[in-house]
C-alpha cells in the first residue's frame, strides 16, 4: 500500500483516527438536524403537500412533514407501500403513480413494515431511517478494504459516503443507499469464496432495485475457459435473477400492467448522457448560471473519469471491475429520466460505479488526480443535506423586552403562506423566497410600543429593484436598491413597533419568474437572515 502523503506522516495514525471519527459525527449531526418534533424524520420522505395522487388514510392520520409547495419525491410511494404492504388496497393503488412499478422495489418498504411489526407509524418512521443506518453499516464494512491506515484509504472512504448519490438517497430515504450496503455485503462475501451466499444476498437486493442484479457479474469466472466455473455460474446467475422474476411475474398477475412508468429510464446508446451535457452548457448561458450548473458539470466529469477508468483499463480476472464495467455500460444507456433535473438520478443509479472506482483505483501519488476527478461530487454533497428551513427570523434584546412572561408569547415576524414560500438553510444561513410583492408582518405582543433595529439580506436571480414601505403599499419608503441580483444587506434602526401587528411592503419591478438552475418555482427575490434586535421601550405617539 502506497505512504501517505508527506504533509500527513507525522502522527498519521492518530490524525487519521480522528478524521475517520470525526466525518462519522460530522453525519450524526446533520441527521440531526432533519429531525423535527413530532415528526420525527418524515422530513426526509419528501412528501409533497401537493402530490398529484392522494395519500393513504394512516398516513394521514399521522403527523408528518409535507412541503406544501412540492409534488414529492419517490420516497412517498414506497413509504406508504411499508405502511400497508397489501397492493390491491384500494387506498393505496390510488396513492401511486404507478403500483406495478413502485412495488417492484419492494424490499426496503417490506423491510420497514417487518421491523415496524405492522404498525403503521412505527413503518413510516423506520422506512425514514433506513437510509441512516445503512450509511452507519456501509461505513462500518467499507474498512474492510479502506482501513484507517493512510490518507488515501481515508479520502477513498470518505469519496463514497459523501458521494452526492449516496447523500441524496439519504437525504430522500430512496432505495440507492440500502441497495449499495447490499452490494458491498456481497461483494465482501465473494471475496472470501462464499459465492453461493453472495448470488444470495444480491437476489435479494434485486427485489430493492432491479439494477441491483448487475453486481452479479462478480460471480463470473474470472478465465473465459473454465468451463466449470461458468457452469457455475450461470446456476449462481439463475438465483440471483429468480427473485426478482418470480416478483414481478407476480406483480403481473396481481396487479397487470405497469403501463410505460418507467420508459424514459433507458436509451439508445449516450443519447441521454450527451443531452445531459447540453442540457449543463445550457444553464451557464443564462444570466444566472449559479451554483447548479457547477455541480451538473462537477458530476459529469465525476462519472465521465469513473468511466473512462473501466472502458480503457480492462481487467475481467477482478470481481470489482466485472461489477463496475457492468455499470459502466449501464451508464451508457441510461435515459432522459435519469439525467434531466437536477439533482438527476444518474449519480444514485452508479453508485456501484463508484465504489468499484475507489477500490480498483491504483495507489500512488500519480493516481492522485484521478481518484480527484472521480470523486468530485464530495465537495459539493453537502448541498442535499440541508436541514429542514424551520428558522425565519432572529430575535434578540432583553428577555423582559422580547416576550411577555405571564403569556409566553415574544416579538415575532410572520410570512404569510400566500406572499412566500417555505423556510430554507444551509449550514450557516436561512432564508424564504416570495412569491412576488409580498408583506412581512411584526408582531408586538406587548402593551406597550417597542424599538427596534431590524436588519436582512435581499437577493434575487435576475436584475431586479426592490421598495420597503412601511404600513402597506403607500407606505413611507424604509429602503430601496437598484438591483438585488447581488446579494444586498438592509438595515433599518429605531424602528417602532407598535402593539399588536406591523406591516411591512416588498414592492418589486418585476413579476415573479422561474428561475434558470431547474427551481420549478416562480419567484422574485429572497429575504435572508432576518434579525430582529428589541432594544427599548418606544415612546407613546403624540395624541396631536
Amino acid at each position: 500500500m502506497a505512504s501517505p502523503i508527506p504533509f500527513f506522516q507525522r502522527n498519521a495514525s492518530l490524525a487519521l483516527k480522528l478524521a475517520y471519527a470525526a466525518t462519522v459525527g460530522l453525519f450524526v449531526w446533520v441527521c440531526v438536524q432533519f429531525y423535527i418534533p413530532g415528526k420525527g424524520f418524515t422530513y426526509l420522505v419528501m412528501f409533497g403537500g401537493k402530490a398529484e395522487s392522494p395519500y393513504i388514510p394512516a398516513l394521514k392520520k399521522i403527523n408528518h412533514y409535507e412541503d406544501p409547495n412540492s409534488k414529492g419525491y419517490d420516497a412517498q410511494y414506497y413509504a406508504q407501500i411499508a405502511m400497508r404492504p397489501w397492493l390491491s388496497n384500494r387506498a393505496l393503488r390510488a396513492a401511486m403513480d404507478s403500483m406495478p412499478y413502485r412495488a417492484r422495489r419492494i424490499l426496503f418498504s417490506w423491510s420497514a413494515y417487518a421491523f415496524g411489526w405492522g404498525d403503521p407509524a412505527r413503518a413510516l418512521h423506520i422506512y425514514a431511517v433506513q437510509n441512516i443506518v445503512c450509511w452507519f453499516l456501509l461505513a462500518w464494512l467499507l474498512l474492510r478494504w479502506f482501513p484507517a491506515t493512510s490518507w488515501e484509504n481515508f479520502f477513498r472512504w470518505l469519496g463514497v459516503l459523501f458521494s452526492f448519490g449516496l447523500c441524496f438517497s439519504v437525504r430522500g430515504s430512496l432505495v440507492d443507499g440500502p441497495s449499495l450496503l447490499l452490494i458491498a455485503f456481497g461483494m465482501c462475501l465473494a471475496e472470501r469464496g462464499r459465492t453461493w451466499w453472495a448470488a444470495g444476498v444480491l437476489g435479494v437486493a434485486g427485489l430493492g432495485k432491479e439494477t441491483n442484479i448487475l453486481a452479479a457479474t462478480a460471480l463470473a469466472p474470472a478465465s473465459g475457459r473454465d468451463l466449470r466455473g461458468w457452469v457455475r455460474a450461470i446456476l449462481q446467475g439463475v438465483l440471483v435473477v429468480a427473485p426478482l422474476a418470480i416478483w414481478m411475474v407476480t406483480l403481473k398477475l396481481w396487479l397487470g400492467s405497469g403501463g410505460d412508468a418507467g420508459a424514459r429510464n433507458f436509451a439508445w446508446p449516450g443519447a441521454a448522457y450527451v443531452n445531459k451535457w447540453a442540457e449543463t452548457a445550457a444553464i451557464f448561458k443564462t444570466e444566472d448560471a449559479g451554483s447548479i450548473g457547477v455541480w451538473s458539470t462537477l458530476t459529469l466529469i465525476a462519472l465521465t473519469t469513473q468511466w473512462l477508468f473501466f472502458a480503457l483499463r480492462p481487467r475481467w480476472s477482478e470481481l470489482w471491475w466485472r461489477v463496475g464495467a457492468s455499470y459502466a455500460v449501464l451508464m451508457v444507456v441510461l435515459g432522459d429520466a435519469v439525467w434531466e433535473g437536477y439533482p438527476g438520478a444518474a449519480s444514485r443509479v452508479l453508485l456501484p460505479m463508484t465504489l468499484a472506482f475507489n477500490m480498483l483505483l491504483p495507489r500512488g501519488r500519480k493516481w492522485w488526480a484521478l481518484l480527484l476527478l472521480g470523486n468530485l461530487t464530495v465537495f459539493f454533497s453537502s448541498d442535499t443535506l440541508k436541514p429542514p428551513g424551520r428558522e425565519t427570523f432572529r430575535l434578540e434584546g432583553p428577555r423582559e423586552l422580547r416576550m411577555v412572561e405571564a403569556t409566553g408569547r415574544a416579538v415575532e415576524a410572520l410570512f404569510a403562506d400566500d406572499h412566500w414560500f417555505q423556510p430554507e438553510r444551509s449550514q450557516f444561513d436561512y432564508w424564504r423566497w416570495s412569491r412576488g410583492d409580498a408583506d412581512l408582518v411584526f408582531r408586538n405582543p406587548h402593551p406597550f410600543p417597542v424599538a427596534a433595529d431590524i436588519s436582512f439580506d435581499l437577493k434575487s436571480r435576475d436584475e431586479r429593484h426592490v421598495i420597503v414601505r412601511a404600513a402597506g403599499r403607500d407606505g413611507v419608503v424604509l429602503w430601496q436598491g437598484e438591483s438585488v441580483q447581488t446579494m444586498c444587506a438592509v438595515r433599518v434602526d429605531d424602528v417602532r413597533l407598535a402593539p399588536g401587528d406591523t406591516v411591512w411592503h416588498f414592492d418589486s419591478d418585476r413579476a415573479p419568474e422561474f428561475p434558470s438552475n431547474g427551481d420549478p418555482r416562480k419567484v422574485a427575490f429572497s429575504l435572508r437572515n432576518l434579525r430582529i434586535q428589541v432594544k427599548a421601550k418606544a415612546a407613546e405617539k403624540s395624541e396631536n
